[in-house]
């Protein structure tokens, strides 16, 4: 059963840039605590200081608001339960080890790396398993407070006992268990005085009362040791949802070596924020039939962790394109427009000048043809200048000896046009097609070649009304100039 305020959250690294895996995790806690009028809280676990990328706080942040994915309390915004970036919380961590110490639930270890990487070598030639032996668990208190007092480095451990079965119920995974000797006695606080992971993401789900942790299936192996942290602190456990892993194609787990993994790559390639979003939601999750398109309104009226599956997704580029396809295709006209805009003035065609209702008249041709902004410009540059060379292939396939004559006598029918539209220049070349005893194909493929300089594109009325009369005669005159066949 779901509380009447569900509180979820989001709580990334600062290591660099936002992994799509990232993403996904961020996404599904928003959908269900938007989808269960819950908050979503975004906390930044930075206690692995050895990984602390300057920035990448700010980053995650930005392209979090990029993405649409707004947080409703976290750095910046502040809240209740504050603060939320976790090297501004070491006292709490500190307080809250030393109370599991007394308990003897946690204990002191002063071995020195030299001990401890002879005891791995030791156990990985006899055991597939490397754990810590409990060596320091039977110092006495007078030997703790000798080793304290003359500064020796320390970390603190959790004392697990052996033979207990750990159990947690998982809602994607189903009943979890886990034998407690398989379970290292895990490092809590460092000797820096950090936190690991476990202590710190703990104590802050209980801290900022979070009822539901959904998070990657690499955390399931963690799991134990947070049911453990909950159990000896004596606190209420939250729901669990691990989610899926990611896979490459070939099914590996997803990495930067087989492709781009970072939210980033995927902006700066173009694609949209919507078609992202649509994309990863699927990965791992789906709506009960068989709807692929999603709004982020209709993914939080659809979402539920119960429709979360079990095993691997994998990371399709070609659908993510499909996908950004079909966004683009249902963008308003007015957010094209100003896109397209912005890619034109990152062009070589940043320099022109071009009315609203002209670039309207090109996204209408142009949009059920591209996938990206980008191509707007990159498939129809000849919306944008003259053609200064015309395709090879086309020239070998459909320019003849005759080509000319026959553009010359089309250019003296559309010269006597007045303010054309489509069937105006449709009855034209139909007519000069008669005159001169040909197919309307000889005309049709020539023409879009000469204005154009590629044998494809948007309708070929609909580029000559988009173009203009005057522009149409110029480009067609320019051609019969330029194009010389073998």
């Amino acid at each position: 059963m779901i509380s009447d305020c569900p509180r979820v959250r989001f709580a990334p690294s600062p290591t660099g840039y936002l992994h799509v895996g990232g993403l996904r995790t961020a996404l599904y806690n928003y959908l269900f605590a938007k989808r269960n009028n819950g908050k979503f809280i975004l906390r930044i676990e930075d206690t692995d200081r050895a990984r602390f990328v300057e920035g990448a706080v700010e980053n995650l942040i930005s392209t979090l608001k990029w993405c649409g994915l707004d947080y409703d309390e976290g750095p910046a915004k502040g809240g209740e339960y504050g603060p939320y970036v976790q090297s501004e919380r070491l006292a709490i961590y500190k307080e809250k080890c030393e109370e599991l110490i007394a308990q003897k639930k946690a204990y002191y270890c002063f071995c020195t790396p030299e001990r401890l990487t002879e005891l791995r070598e030791r156990q990985q030639k006899t055991t597939n398993q490397s754990k810590y032996d409990k060596h320091c668990l039977n110092l006495s208190k007078e030997e703790i407070a000798d080793n304290l007092a003359k500064g020796l480095p320390y970390v603190v451990r959790l004392n697990v006992e052996p033979d207990v079965i750990i159990a947690f119920d998982d809602i994607v995974r189903g009943h979890v268990e886990f034998n407690s000797n398989t379970v290292d006695d895990q490092v809590l606080l460092k000797s820096d005085g950090y936190p690991t992971y476990h202590l710190a993401n703990v104590i802050d789900d209980h801290m900022m009362k979070i009822t539901h942790v959904i998070r990657g299936e690499e955390w399931l192996s963690s799991t134990p040791k947070h049911v453990l942290l909950y159990d000896f602190f004596g606190w209420e456990k939250p729901v669990f949802a691990h989610l899926p892993l990611l896979l490459n194609p070939d099914k590996s787990k997803l990495s930067k070596r087989q492709g781009d993994v970072a939210v980033e790559d995927y902006r700066t390639k173009g694609f949209l924020k919507e078609a992202l979003l649509n994309f990863v939601a699927l990965l791992g999750w789906n709506a009960g039939d068989d709807k692929e398109y999603f709004s982020l309104q209709e993914m939080v009226e659809s979402f539920s962790l119960e429709r979360v599956n079990k095993s691997g997704a994998v990371f399709n580029v070609e659908k993510l394109t499909w996908l950004n396809f079909e966004h683009l295709r249902n963008l308003p006209d007015a957010e094209v427009l100003q896109a397209l805009r912005d890619a034109l003035a990152d062009s070589e065609f940043k320099d022109g000048v071009y009315t609203d209702e002209y670039l309207l008249h090109v996204i209408t041709a142009m949009k059920e043809r591209v996938s990206f902004i980008k191509e707007y410009i990159e498939k129809s540059p000849y919306f944008f200048k003259a053609p200064e060379s015309f395709d090879a292939d086309v020239i070998k396939k459909r320019w003849r000896e005759d080509t000319p004559k026959h553009l010359a006598k089309l250019v003296e029918n559309f010269s006597a046009l007045v303010n054309p539209v489509k069937e105006d220049y449709e009855q034209a070349l139909h007519k000069t097609a008669e005159e001169l005893e040909i197919g309307n194909g000889k005309l049709i493929h020539t023409i879009r070649l000469s204005v154009s300089g590629m044998g494809v594109g948007p309708g070929l009325y609909d580029l000559l009304v988009i173009l203009g009369k005057d522009e149409v005669i110029s480009r067609i005159n320019k051609a019969v100039q330029t194009i010389k066949i073998q």
